[in-house]
């Protein structure tokens, strides 16, 4: 990144030093016109304190002056006459100030770019010597908008050189007309007496020399701007393509895959406008430099000369057009995704935007973005381009949308709000693979034109995987499916490739997040709690939680091969944990009075050495979304004391805390809180009175 880019971020304190380092010794206008020029040259290489050296920095001084002169010639139109005059004051200034002495110049250039650096460093270095992440993403936001000051300096440039271009070809074509002028007299000469003849034909004849010699210069002149126009063209979108680059393949492929975790349950993936207004920019960008290329196609057109400009204003077209392709192409986005475990026969609805739609104008002819539902196989053969026209997999309602223009946020988008999956039809399936194994997407396409029908773009995009179900009874295993791609989709993937194994510490992490936000509880899942789940889900007895971090865990492992001696999977136990939480004990959980996570036996050693009426909480091994009362009660019979697990049903019977308080000899919560002070305030009130002269009757927990 240019140095000069990021001093021109500098504040307060920093900035005033910056600005101190310039004067009449070295305007800063000089440095801001030349800083690309100043920046590139070797001021370190020179040995300043070599006389023979001398050499080196009297062709530094001759070529800052001759940039400062090429400068002031470039500057047109009544804006550029001040800096004309401005730009070629300073060249004779400098010239006359460092030609005596041009090791002076080559000193104060290397004070200055010294100093800028330093200055510049101290601004973007963390006060600590690790960054956090936050600090790296703001600078890297920082270079993607001051490498857009970059283009748009350089935009302007080729501009300034563009209306050079224009006038002195205009010029020319006069001096050309005046040529052409003095042939028809030369034509006239043999209607003139001999004596008449001779006397003009000697003048007109250097005229014309002079007038052709003088052509034949500016032409190869033409022929030279325009080859430099065309160059600085291609550097500006050389730069351009970079920035788009990390803005559509970074930036935005990050947005979909925190997209893609927000369906897991991980963080919001974040507005979209700080996308749109770097995708604005790039459009602009190549919008302004797209017609400078169509005007010096003009210009040559208007005025052939023979040379390579042709070509290059051809290979110029064509990257053009192959980056606003890419960029409109990858800018229709799925802003609001469908929902991945999708049930027939009931609405449901996604928003597409397309970020540069406001600044290309769609809007002024609002495309219509249709719907469609197809498989797996029919996604890959799209990616491929292999036809897939007119194929589905279902029938979608209501799945046509015009894109709307919102004024005040500048957003171009289709709100589909009422669609329905009215019918599918599914693959045949592989193997062992179950219907809510088998993933769908839904496929959003449109066409609309740029620039009068100039250019004509035909744009799609995939929604996240999508498992369709029938039944409700489904949801628990098409979630599974769901999770694990959400999960472990790497970018760039072929529709819908997953590992079949990944490590356990990644599947904890997965966990974690549905974890949090299915309970909706800011308490997760702590190293116990996955110790547990790991000895769950290996069988095994190891008490060790980074033992397993390293072991492999397949999808049959999680859900599709039953655990030992159960007729459930491990994703089906834990999906009923969160379910029995989410509806009738998230206030129980997040008080931390449900241990939760541990079997039989671990309770009972739990509870050993607490006084008789100690309890706790824990889920049940034999049944899904059940919870357990292990206590301890040290009598003739026994000691430990284990309760039939409760399930939602009997929740929605009786609440826990209630069924609790119907058990006075459970008194203490485990490790030692007393119950009362822990449930008694989610205890049903009891109604004293009766009501309508009936008297109401009462539910109460009885162990015998």
């Amino acid at each position: 990144m240019a140095v000069w880019i990021q001093a021109q971020q500098l504040q307060g304190d920093a900035l005033r030093q910056m600005q101190a380092l310039y004067g009449q010794h070295f305007p800063i206008e000089v440095r801001h016109y030349l800083s690309q020029w100043i920046e590139s040259q070797p001021w370190d290489s020179i040995d300043i304190e070599n006389p023979q050296e001398c050499a080196k920095a009297t062709q530094l001084l001759e070529g800052l002056i001759q940039e400062l002169q090429k400068k002031a010639d470039h500057q047109v139109g009544e804006d550029g006459f001040l800096l004309k005059i401005k730009l070629g004051h300073y060249a004779t200034q400098l010239q006359n100030m460092y030609e005596p002495c041009p090791v002076d110049l080559v000193r104060c250039i290397r004070h200055i770019l010294y100093h800028e650096q330093r200055l510049v460093r101290e601004a973007t270095d963390s006060p600590s010597q690790v960054s956090s992440p936050a600090d790296a993403l703001s600078q890297k936001h920082l270079q993607i908008n001051q490498t857009f000051e970059e283009l748009r300096l350089v935009t302007q440039d080729t501009e300034n050189q563009l209306k050079k271009l224009q006038q002195t070809q205009e010029f020319f074509i006069i001096q050309y007309q005046e040529s052409l002028r003095l042939q028809a007299q030369f034509t006239q000469l043999s209607q003139l007496s001999p004596q008449e003849r001779m006397s003009r034909e000697p003048n007109l004849q250097q005229k014309k020399a002079s007038l052709e010699a003088w052509l034949h210069r500016e032409a190869q002149t033409l022929q030279q701007y325009r080859v430099e126009l065309a160059e600085k063209h291609q550097q500006t979108l050389a730069l351009l393509r970079k920035q788009q680059t990390i803005i559509l393949d970074d930036e935005l492929i990050q947005w979909k895959r925190r997209q893609q975790l927000a369906g897991n349950g991980g963080p919001p993936e974040g507005p979209l406008d700080g996308l749109q207004a770097w995708c604005e920019k790039l459009a602009e960008v190549i919008c302004q430099n797209r017609q400078q290329v169509r005007r010096a196609e003009h210009l040559c057109q208007q005025l052939p000369i023979p040379g390579p400009i042709e070509e290059m204003l051809v290979d110029l077209n064509s990257t053009i057009t192959d980056i606003i392709s890419a960029l409109v192409t990858s800018t229709f986005i799925i802003e609001k995704q469908p929902p991945q475990v999708l049930k027939t026969q009931t609405k449901f609805a996604a928003t597409v935007r397309l970020l540069v739609g406001g600044k290309l104008n769609v809007h002024m002819n609002p495309p219509q973005v249709k719907a469609t539902i197809i498989s797996e196989q029919q996604a890959k053969a799209l990616l491929k381009n292999e036809s897939t026209r007119n194929e589905s997999s279902g029938d979608i309602l209501n799945n046509c949308c015009v894109m709307e223009y919102h004024q005040a946020t500048g957003t171009l988008s289709a709100h589909f709000r009422n669609m329905s999956l009215k019918r599918i039809k599914r693959s045949d399936r592989r193997g062992a693979e179950s219907v809510t194994e088998e993933k769908f997407t839904i496929l959003f396409e449109s066409q609309f034109s740029v620039g009068g029908n100039e250019l004509v773009f035909q744009v799609k995009t995939l929604s996240l995987p999508v498992v369709v179900i029938v039944h409700g009874s489904q949801d628990n295993n098409a979630t599974a499916t769901v999770l694990w791609d959400n999960a472990f989709a790497e970018p760039g993937r072929v529709p819908f490739a997953v590992p079949d194994k990944v490590m356990w510490s990644q599947l904890c992490e997965a966990l974690n997040m549905k974890f949090k936000a299915e309970v909706q509880s800011s308490r997760g899942l702590t190293k116990d709690n996955l110790l547990f789940l790991a000895q769950k889900l290996f069988n095994s007895n190891i008490n060790h939680l980074e033992e397993y971090n390293s072991m492999p865990v397949s999808w049959a492992q999680f859900n599709r091969e039953n655990l030992p001696g159960r007729n459930y999977t491990f994703w089906q136990w834990f999906d009923g944990v969160m379910e029995v939480l989410k509806k009738h004990l998230k206030p129980h959980w997040n008080d931390g009075a449900i241990l939760g996570f541990v079997n039989k036996q671990q309770a009972h050693d739990l509870l050993i050495n607490k006084p008789d009426g100690t309890f706790l909480l824990r889920f049940s091994d034999s049944e899904i979304g059940g919870i357990t009362i292990a206590w301890k009660f040290d009598n003739a019979e026994r000691m430990f004391w284990n309760l039939m697990p409760f399930t939602t049903r009997d929740f929605s019977i009786r609440s826990l805390a209630d069924r609790l308080g119907d058990l006075a000899y459970l008194q203490f919560v485990y490790p030692e809180r007393p119950k009362e002070e822990v449930f008694s305030k989610y205890y049903t009130p009891v109604l004293a009175k009766a009501v309508d002269g009936y008297v109401k009757p009462q539910i109460k927990q009885v162990v015998p």
